[in-house]
Order: structure tokens, then C-alpha cells, then sequence
């Protein structure tokens, strides 16, 4: 199917132009608009969009949302707000994404049927809320939830990410490090003790071997790295891979803990915010289980599905199974006893995220020293290799 813009005329002769999506070619297209009552004058099919472009930041998805819903909200159409929008945003990819939506939305579908092609930048969870905003009625106030939750999201995401930030600038100075003791500081010590005719230990011998390797053979290494790399990248991929994987990181101590959390904060809010704007529970988890992304929820989902149908409440379900948290199922109790659970689900997962907060601060106190002696004793380790010759130099002069 292709987009044509055209140009036509009704039967009373006067002109007019759009676009129009998902024909065959221009006999598809004059047919359609015959239908129609107009007359096509000319007819250009447009270039096919670019789907899901991979430079669309999340942030960006997120601020868009937010100015469609502030400006739905205030009472300008939806084909309206898009134009603005599709005009104010700089992010090229991110406009033609608008541009293509807009055009959708022009040809009479449906707001989720336009952003359909596009649902791997705007997540399963954004349609899932558009789809139950219009079949409702309540459009302007589930764009409004849903730009709030993606920078919820965000927030989350970057605080836990921020716990990684400080061991990785560290490793990659102590990686720098070491490789400039290997490739500069190493040779002239091996040189040294070739001239003085010492003796050189078996630590010194394999950081001499290191060096020799770095410094005439670095292409081999590079290639051998990127190929580790991209190897280990394409296992990740695999699902059995990623099962073992997130049921490995479940394990760690510390990370363990921390990524549970996060993923049943994702869970809990998601499947919250989706039963308050009207989507059946069954589906609901569903969304919510592949806005989580992890192995252990997918696990119990089928089952959650399962006790649902049957007609359990949701609070026992969740008591089920040990991945939910004391907090979440008994704050999910009473909110089914008041008539309000998507309102107490969305505060366990506020509640989830303060302890997300406390423990990602407390895993960033105790990686900090941890990392430093670590480099310490790394770096001295190499500088005692390279000193051992001399030691042993000098105790011969006595």
C-alpha cells in the first residue's frame, strides 16, 4: 500500500487536495475518491516514511505526548494539534513520524491506527492507552497519564542507571591506565633489564608478553574484542539467552534485589494506569507484562491471566507469587475494598520507587570505595611486576 497526494474536484466543481493512504496504485485511488463524489485532477505518490527511526529519544516520545494532550486538552482538534507539532519539532525523524500520523489521521483512521506503524517508538502501553482513550472518551486525560508515566519511566530508568555510572568511569580509567603502563612503561623497563642482563620472574615475563602483543599485534586484539563484543551482543539476543541472563541478575547480591524492583514497579504502574481508563484486566497484563521485560514476570503473567479469568481478586493473585512485594498486594487489598485499586496500585509503585531511590544510593556508597581499592591494588600489581627484576637487581649489589 502506498500515500498519494492528490488533487480533485466535487460535483460541484470545486477543488480540493489531501492525501490518502493504503491504495494500490492511482486506479485504486480514483476509485476510492469516486466513491467519495470527486473527480481526480492529479495524483503523486508520496516517498514511504521511515518507521520507528532509532534516533527518536525516549524523552522526546515523552514531550510530545505531553504538548498533544495540552493541546487536545484546550480544545483544538487532534489533525490540528499534529500540524503544530509536526511544524515545532526539530528532531527530523521524530517529524516524519508526526508528518506520517497526521497524514493517517487525515485519510479518517483512527488515532491508534495511525500510530500503529509506529509502535515500537511509542510502546505498546502509549496504544493500548490511545485505544481506550477513544473508544471512552477520554482521550485528553489518558494522553495527560500517559506522558506522566513515561517520565516517570525515564526518571526511573535513569536513576538506576545512574548506579552504574561510577563504576564504569572508573574501569574505563583503570583500563587507560593500565594500558599506558603496558605500552610505554613496560618496554623501557624490559629494555633495561636486557642490558643489565637480570634475570626476569614469571610476573614480569607476562607483562612483557602483554606489552609485546599490545604494541605489534594491537590490530589482532581490537578485531579479537569487537568480535567478543558483537558475539556476545548476538547471544544476548536470543531468548533463551536473555531468560538465563535476567534470572542470573535476579541472583546477584545487591543487583538482584534492585532489578526485581524495577521491574515490578513497571508492572504494577503499567497494569494500574491501564485498568483506570477502562482496558479489561486480561489484556492489561498482558501490556503490562511486555513493558516490564523480564523473565520472572513473564513467567507468572499466564497465570495472573489465569487466576483473573476464574475470578479471584487481584490482591490474591499478586500474593501468589513472592516477585510481588508485601506493600503492593496489601495496598492492592484495600484499594479492591474501596472501589479505587488502579489508584492504589499506581502508589505502590510510587512507594517502589522511593525504595528503588534508597537502594540505588546505598549500592552507589558501597560500589564507590569497592572500585577504588580495586584499581589500586590492579595498578599496583602491575607496578610490582615491573619493579620484582629490580628488587632482585639491587639484593645481588649487596
Amino acid at each position: 500500500m502506498a500515500v498519494y497526494t492528490y488533487t480533485a474536484r466535487d460535483a460541484t466543481g470545486r477543488q480540493v487536495s489531501g492525501t490518502y493512504a493504503d491504495v494500490r496504485n492511482t486506479e485504486s485511488l480514483r476509485e476510492a475518491l469516486g466513491k467519495l463524489g470527486y473527480v481526480v485532477v492529479t495524483a503523486q505518490r508520496q516517498r514511504k516514511p521511515r518507521k520507528t527511526p532509532a534516533r527518536i529519544r525516549p524523552r522526546e516520545v515523552a514531550a510530545f505526548v505531553y504538548k498533544l494532550g495540552g493541546m487536545y486538552a484546550a480544545g483544538l482538534p487532534v489533525l490540528r494539534c499534529l500540524e503544530a507539532l509536526e511544524q515545532q519539532t526539530a528532531n527530523c525523524p521524530l517529524r516524519e513520524v508526526i508528518a506520517d500520523v497526521r497524514r493517517r489521521v487525515e485519510t479518517g483512521a483512527s488515532l491508534k491506527a495511525a500510530f500503529e506503524p509506529h509502535r515500537k517508538a511509542f510502546s505498546d502501553f502509549f496504544l493500548g492507552m490511545i485505544e481506550a482513550g477513544e473508544s471512552a472518551g477520554r482521550l485528553a486525560q489518558v494522553l495527560e497519564m500517559s506522558a506522566r508515566y513515561l517520565e516517570k519511566r525515564l526518571d526511573l530508568r535513569d536513576k538506576t542507571r545512574a548506579a552504574f555510572v561510577y563504576p564504569m568511569v572508573v574501569g574505563a580509567v583503570c583500563s587507560l591506565v593500565v594500558l599506558c603502563l603496558l605500552i610505554f612503561v613496560v618496554p623501557m623497563f624490559s629494555q633495561l633489564y636486557r642490558r643489565l642482563h637480570v634475570e626476569v620472574p614469571g610476573p614480569t615475563q607476562a607483562l612483557v608478553t602483554m606489552s609485546v602483543a599490545l604494541r605489534h599485534w594491537w590490530w589482532l586484539t581490537l578485531a579479537l574484542g569487537a568480535g567478543a563484543v558483537l558475539s556476545l551482543r548476538y547471544v544476548l539476543k536470543h531468548p533463551g539467552t536473555q531468560a538465563q541472563w535476567q534470572r542470573w541478575k535476579l541472583k546477584v547480591p545487591l543487583l538482584g534485589p534492585l532489578s526485581r524492583l524495577v521491574a515490578v514497579s513497571q508492572f504494577i504502574r503499567t497494569f494500574g494506569i491501564l485498568i483506570s481508563v477502562g482496558i479489561p484486566l486480561i489484556e492489561a497484563l498482558d501490556v503490562a507484562n511486555n513493558v516490564a521485560h523480564n523473565h520472572e514476570i513473564s513467567r507468572v503473567t499466564p497465570e495472573l491471566q489465569k487466576a483473573t479469568r476464574s475470578g479471584q481478586p487481584v490482591a490474591a493473585t499478586l500474593s501468589a507469587h513472592p516477585v510481588f512485594p508485601p506493600v503492593v498486594v496489601q495496598l492492592a487489598s484495600s484499594g479492591e475494598e474501596a472501589g479505587v485499586l488502579p489508584e492504589m496500585l499506581e502508589k505502590s509503585a510510587d512507594l517502589l520507587d522511593k525504595d528503588i531511590d534508597r537502594m540505588t544510593r546505598s549500592l552507589l556508597a558501597k560500589l564507590e570505595p569497592a572500585m577504588t581499592v580495586l584499581m589500586g591494588l590492579l595498578i599496583g600489581l602491575i607496578l610490582m611486576g615491573v619493579y620484582l627484576p629490580m628488587f632482585d637487581y639491587m639484593a645481588t649489589l649487596k
